[in-house]
């Protein structure tokens, strides 16, 4: 007797704690545990976007539900009204869903602008070079950079291949932009605790800024099918305390990695974007002050 109440206790424990760690999970929608200063602004829009789905499921799946047993054949005789109106719900049908979806589309622009949204003077700015079927990292005011190999024998399970990986770090507690390009093919910069990512396409150039929030070390890899071996398209992201960082890039400048790794390694000619942004033609990305937008930002 005994042992079954330990048994139903520690049942009750376990049952306790895994419904404890799933309730974090649930809060923020099943995403990654953000990093960034716009991850919870992504992670709201997401769960907010669920419970207008969940609400609208709900309304559909009762209407049809009466409308199956309020119009059902109740006898062979008995044969229910085969057209019938309803001004109010054809009202509600067709005025609703347009309220929804401009408010959908509102919200949406509103969410982008915010995680598009660049300052003049970032702390740090890298160029994300994506390549078959790896990454280099300039760090553009540090003047040093970093190179990667492709991760060989992901697939075999090889010990110790993380630390073989192209590592970017990054400074806590800071305004980084990222300036992505391509050397060949279309690839795409992803870390899923940035709750962000954005394409690299070869000849452009696309940009996003994040504020690092968290201490950490984070998987990164490409979200763009990009070839035979796009699975092994991987890097580190290593966000840490500004003293490490300084040591981090000084580390670069005594190991030989100074100067970037220019444009001269790409396939494709770096074109200007819409807004006739200037391209450093040595290094293959737009410089800082040459960024401006239709507001002159």
């Amino acid at each position: 007797m005994v042992g079954k109440r330990w048994g139903l206790a520690a049942t009750g424990v376990g049952t306790a704690l895994l419904l404890s760690g799933c309730g974090e999970d649930f809060t923020r929608g099943f995403m990654p545990e953000p990093v960034t200063e716009v991850g919870p602004t992504v992670i709201g829009f997401w769960n907010a976007t669920w419970i207008a789905a969940l609400v609208i499921g709900v309304l559909v799946w009762g209407l049809i539900l009466w409308s199956v047993f309020a119009y059902r054949r109740r006898s062979d005789k008995d044969l229910p009204t085969q057209f019938r109106y309803h001004v109010p719900l054809e009202i509600l049908y067709t005025v609703v869903p347009i309220f929804m979806v401009a408010a959908l589309f509102g919200k949406t622009i509103e969410v982008q602008n915010d995680m598009l949204a660049r300052e003049e003077n970032p702390d740090v700015v890298v160029n994300v070079v994506g390549k078959k079927w790896s990454w280099d990292f300039n760090y553009v005011n540090e003047d040093v950079y970093v190179t990667g190999t492709q991760a060989n024998g992901l697939n075999e399970g090889e010990p110790g291949l993380r630390e073989t990986l192209p590592t970017m770090v990054l400074p806590v507690d800071s305004r980084v932009e990222f300036v992505l390009t391509s050397r060949d093919v279309i690839h795409s910069f992803w870390v899923p605790q940035f709750l962000q990512k954005l394409d690299m396409v070869p000849g452009r150039v696309n940009i996003f800024q994040v504020t690092t929030t968290e201490e950490g070390r984070f998987d990164g890899k490409c979200a763009e099918l990009c070839g035979a071996y796009h699975s092994e398209m991987l890097f580190n992201v290593e966000v840490v305390p500004q003293a490490e960082y300084d040591a981090f890039v000084e580390g670069l400048r005594s190991s030989g990695q100074t100067g970037q790794l220019g444009q001269d390694l790409d396939q494709y000619e770096l074109q200007l974007d819409q807004q006739d942004r200037l391209v450093d033609p040595d290094e293959g990305f737009v410089r800082d002050g040459d960024l401006t937008d239709d507001d002159g930002r």
